[in-house]
């Protein structure tokens, strides 16, 4: 199935029914007044958060979404039936942007949640709704309120808790590939991934989503390459794992550095993230230029890189195991910030 992460869309609201002008009319009942009855509300738009979905590809082949109509009120007092409403089915992460793609109207977080985005009109009065003592048989009916239109973005955003990032041809993929049961595509030549994939890791009991992207070059906030769109699935992440290729020509310092400069221009917060980094495909190098490498991606990035190797299972385990550890801080971190509520005093 093709990954789809963007999305535009038409909806609408259905129209209100109109009102119903009506008399009532029957043998030896003399003077019978208005019976006309209200018209119906029109259907509304509702965006929902379900699972089992990790695309909006139902969304590339169909873009117009129209709610009901509201029945029209009838005689002998009876109401219009309401339009039935158009119900959106998302995935989890899912945002909701206005025309200009930049006002966020709502973001899908959490499955069940249901969002009325766009309301019916309501039904017209019938011409009982009228009827007074100084206007005992009025002649007159509101039609329904019109239906709200817009045209709407939907921008699927990952929800994992890691996320791979780095170079092309890093390992990102291969790395996903042994910790998870995600088969992502593994090629030797560069953005063999073209769209990103998520994999669920355990490790001592622990489980979390891990979230690989396509590769990064220099220049991808200006297009080039496959550009930076596909970051904004690890925005939502609590640490980041930056694998450095140490079997390639290029410096990993330089590399790190090219990577880092893409997320600062990407913004979102990502450069602020916790960061774990690592030098992979190591299984292919000899301790000397192990030595060499690590210590060009140590003066680049601050901190001692991770000897890695996805294929021969050096340090993968070390690796999740500290992924695990961010992951708790980060939560830690978060429950913290939330303020107690406060507690009332009481006086006797």
């Amino acid at each position: 199935m093709k990954f789809l992460d963007q999305a535009k869309i038409y909806v609408r609201s259905g129209n209100g029914g109109a009102g119903c002008v009506s008399f009532r009319r029957e043998k030896y009942i003399e003077y019978g007044g208005p019976d006309g009855g209200d018209g119906g509300k029109g259907g509304d738009v509702i965006i929902e958060c379900v699972d089992g979905l990790n695309t909006l590809i139902d969304y590339r082949y169909k873009q117009h979404f129209k709610a009901e109509t509201g029945i029209h009120g009838m005689g002998k007092n009876r109401t219009g039936a309401h339009g039935g409403d158009v119900v959106l089915k998302v995935p989890v992460g899912t945002q909701i942007f206005e025309e200009d793609n930049e006002t966020l109207i709502a973001d899908m977080t959490e499955l069940g949640q249901r969002v009325v985005l766009l309301k019916g009109g309501n039904g017209g009065f019938g011409n009982a709704h009228f009827k007074s003592s100084v206007n005992q048989a009025p002649r007159r009916a509101n039609p329904g309120l019109e239906g709200e239109e817009k045209w709407i973005w939907l921008r699927l955003k990952l929800i994992a808790d890691a996320g791979l990032v780095g170079l092309p041809n890093a390992g990102k993929s291969t790395f996903l590939a042994t910790v998870s049961a995600a088969k992502p595509k593994i090629a030797d030549y560069p953005f063999t991934t073209l769209h990103p994939n998520l994999g669920i890791v355990q490790i001592d009991g622990h489980s979390f989503a891990m979230a690989d992207i396509p590769g990064l070059i220099e220049g991808a906030h200006e297009g080039t390459g496959l550009g930076d769109r596909f970051l904004g699935h690890v925005e939502r992440t609590r640490v980041l794992l930056h694998l450095v290729d140490g079997s390639g020509e290029e410096d990993p310092g330089e590399a790190y550095r090219i990577v880092r400069g893409e997320l600062a221009a990407y913004g979102a917060g990502l450069i602020d993230k916790p960061e774990i980094v690592a030098l992979s495909k190591c299984d292919a190098l000899t301790d000397d230029l192990i030595a060499e490498k690590s210590a060009s991606l140590e003066a680049a990035c601050g901190q001692k890189p991770l000897i890695l190797s996805s294929a021969s299972g050096l340090n993968v385990d070390r690796a999740l195991r500290m992924i695990v550890r961010a992951i708790d801080r980060d939560k830690e971190e978060a429950a913290n910030q939330v303020p107690a509520p406060e507690q009332e005093s009481w006086h006797p």
